[in-house]
């Protein structure tokens, strides 16, 4: 009997690109020097003004030449054109190095580089390479989000390599990235055509022929509310099914329930107790400021990442949180090098998880954003994990594999006996080196995925593309020479994901080192994910 091929989803061939992309010098957002520390700078200057006021006015009038207020001087002497010709002339000054400042900062995007040239006394000049880009953050401050700007950092493989555009227009933001990611994929673009000469041009109300400024200031505060209503995720940006989102509730619970809140309340019982043995006066000028700042401490990790969802889209992984400033991450395939889903004891008992993971672009840059986000989901249920390592791992089917996720993450007891367990674990021997957890200790390799499971109050199961893999490490000193076991590492990019077994029989270590090396290179060798839209994806053929 024959089967009808199953046709996939395949990129096209050509795609819409904006003016931004065609290679020549562009400018940011007019408000951008402001947005980037002038509003500070010219409250700062107001704040010296206010408070040194009469010693400015001692100084250019003389103090025996006014009553006690110093505008009552000026006014007085007949000083206040002077006084008003200052001020105008210290505000001229500085639009006029702002206005310079947003001249000088210009970028620009070709089909290999990404690149910003700034500075006015002393220049700068940053490129990013499209193929060596790992990850494209759109952040929107609350206050740039008032003007319509946002902020877009393109981060690259390397140290310092990340290139920042502070500040762009907010929709000119979502289509930069957009073209950026599409052109680091290796996809053919069109650039837009323009429109017809007698083609009309929507414009404001109007009296007379001439917009308002009423109107203009009303179409302005209507695209702001409706840009704080919209949705980070475009619905039509994912599939609906894709979309891992976080319900308030649990977002609360496991931030209560961290190990922050465990180091409070120790904290509190050290506190009363040395409130009973009389001797707290110390004890409160060292605790007390802490345990009123742990309440910042909650406040900043819930509303940071509030509205969170992750979903797959066309160019990869898009990762958004945050309520007031907002922040979406957009993960290309192929540039995740390690996961980590873990469980600590605290989210035992409601099935609680966390994925977090390694790229080569949490190196920090000049760049005033913080490094690449390395968690992927915050906290999630067993059926959350398996979608996200779905996006994370396209070519890892968890369906096929759910159990073997499911044994990497749950499984290794003991009383599971005779139930298959699919990895391969420490003898019962590295019960002297890890008593509690060497039944939880193995390693498995999937297709082109290697797992790692281990730990007993944290239950940690890391997942490592062979692709992504940049070495692997077999040790053993006196000790487990005596034992005959080692330990294994597999080398990734630096991040929070350490793919490690510290205890191992020897005969499997040279198992696993055999695996792990001839498997990278296979995998490497076959893979195509730096150039994602390039990859024409196989059909399944008709069979009999």
């Amino acid at each position: 009997m024959n089967e009808e091929p199953v046709a996939r989803a395949r990129p096209p061939l050509t795609a819409s690109r904006t003016d931004l992309t065609d290679g020549e010098w562009h400018r940011l957002h007019p408000a951008t020097p402001l947005l980037r520390g002038g509003i500070f700078m010219v409250a700062i200057i107001g704040f010296i003004i206010a408070n040194l006021r009469e010693r400015l006015i001692d100084l250019f009038i003389g103090e025996e030449n006014y009553g006690g207020d110093p505008i009552d001087a000026i006014y007085e002497r007949g000083a206040t054109g002077w006084a008003l010709l200052i001020i105008g002339g210290v505000l001229v000054v500085i639009l006029v190095v702002f206005y310079l400042s947003w001249r000088m900062h210009t970028f620009r995007v070709t089909g290999e580089i990404v690149e910003v040239r700034s500075g006015l006394v002393f220049r700068s000049n940053r490129k990013a390479r499209l193929d060596r880009v790992q990850g494209v953050d759109l952040t929107r401050p609350l206050i740039p989000r008032l003007f319509g700007a946002a902020r877009l950092q393109i981060t690259v493989a390397g140290q310092d390599g990340n290139v920042e555009l502070a500040y762009l227009g907010s929709k000119l933001a979502d289509d930069l990235r957009r073209d950026i990611l599409h052109l680091a994929s290796g996809l053919r673009q069109a650039k837009q055509p323009a429109a017809a000469p007698d083609a009309p041009v929507a414009s404001a109300p109007a009296v007379d022929g001439a917009p308002t400024a009423h109107s203009a200031l009303g179409d302005f505060a209507t695209a702001r509310f409706n840009e704080f209503r919209a949705p980070e995720l475009d619905p039509d940006a994912a599939p609906p099914q894709s979309v891992v989102r976080i319900p308030l509730r649990r977002l609360i619970g496991s931030v209560v329930l961290s190990g922050f809140t465990v180091f409070l309340l120790l904290a509190g019982v050290g506190l009363l107790i040395s409130v009973i043995a009389g001797s707290s006066g110390w004890v409160l000028v060292a605790v007390l400021p802490g345990l009123i700042g742990s309440v910042g401490y909650y406040f900043s990790r819930i509303t940071k990442t509030l509205r969170f969802s992750i979903a797959g889209t066309p160019d990869g992984v898009r990762v958004g949180y945050g309520l007031l400033s907002t922040s979406s991450q957009t993960l290309p395939p192929g540039r995740i090098h390690a996961i980590e889903v873990s469980q600590p004891i605290l989210w035992r008992r409601f099935g609680w998880w966390q994925i977090s993971i390694n790229t080569a672009g949490q190196t920090s840059g000049r760049s005033s954003t913080p490094v690449t986000g390395t968690t992927l989901l915050p906290v999630g249920t067993l059926a959350d994990v398996e979608k996200v390592l779905q996006l994370a791992l396209p070519d890892f089917d968890t369906v096929t594999h759910r159990a073997l996720i499911e044994n990497g993450m749950l499984g290794g007891r003991k009383r599971d006996a005779g139930i298959a367990d699919f990895y391969s674990n420490a003898p019962a021997r590295a019960v002297w080196l890890r008593p509690f957890s060497w039944w939880r200790t193995g390693w498995a390799v999937s297709g082109s995925v290697a797992l790692i499971r281990r730990g007993v109050l944290s239950r940690d199961l890391i997942l490592v593309p062979l692709a992504r893999m940049q070495g692997v490490r077999i040790s053993q000193g006196a000790i487990r020479r005596r034992l005959r076991l080692a330990s294994a590492a597999l080398h990734t990019v630096a991040g929070p994901v350490t793919a490690s077994l510290s205890v191992i029989d020897v005969d499997e270590a040279l198992v696993l080192f055999e695996w792990m090396s001839t498997g990278a290179v296979r995998s490497a060798l076959a893979d195509t994910s730096h150039q994602w839209s390039r990859t024409t994806p196989p059909t399944q053929e008709a069979t009999q």
